[in-house]
């Protein structure tokens, strides 16, 4: 399993490429996922917006679009994300509104939200 030290090492090198403040995510933080996160589905997204209530602000899907439907997304904790889908959890101290796509070869952040 990873450790949580060596994850928030990654975020920061990610953070630092990308020339933005490193924004940390606590693991027994809530964020919104789908379940096509879990399956083969490519690429994989991830949008942070701001904070609202419990949940953190990430938003991650499996497909090229996002849906409408206000119940495609469900809670989860960041902690289960480690031994379930790892690769991802180097991108969750990005700040809002800088989304993330992994796709089959390739990974892409948005450089459109620079400090």
């Amino acid at each position: 399993m990873l450790e949580w030290s060596f994850i928030e090492e990654e975020q920061k090198m990610v953070c630092e490429s990308l020339g933005v403040a490193w924004n940390p995510i606590e693991t027994h933080s809530l964020i919104a996922f789908n379940e096509s996160l879990f399956t083969s589905i490519k690429p994989i997204n991830g949008l942070r917006h701001p904070k609202q209530a419990v949940i953190d602000g990430w938003y991650l899907w499996g497909g090229s679009e996002i849906p409408d439907d206000e119940h495609y997304f469900k809670p989860i904790h960041v902690e289960h994300l480690i031994e379930k889908k790892g690769i991802i959890l180097r991108y969750l101290a990005l700040p809002a509104g800088c989304p993330y796509s992994i796709g089959a070869r390739t990974r892409a952040v948005s450089e459109n939200t620079r400090e």
